[in-house]
């Protein structure tokens, strides 16, 4: 399964918004320095979906806002 996640980085509070079936806004605290949002994102991830960071996989958008996750 693929979903798109918009990122909103250096926010007050982290939380999952669901747009679509497949279309999420995430928003993180941590700054996008050193892949320090990446991280947050694949925890927050994992937290929403109750699965293991391990079985996420980032597709699209290493340095992007719009970034795509494959759930496995």
């Amino acid at each position: 399964m693929f979903i798109k996640v918009k990122v909103s980085v250096n926010s007050k509070k982290e939380e999952v918004i669901k747009k679509s079936e497949d279309a999420y806004e995430i928003k993180v605290k941590e700054k996008p320095v050193r892949g320090e949002a990446n991280k947050a994102l694949f925890r927050i991830i994992a937290l929403y979906f109750k699965i293991p960071e391990k079985n996420i996989r980032l597709v699209k958008g290493f340095k992007q806002r719009n970034k795509v996750f494959e759930i496995k």
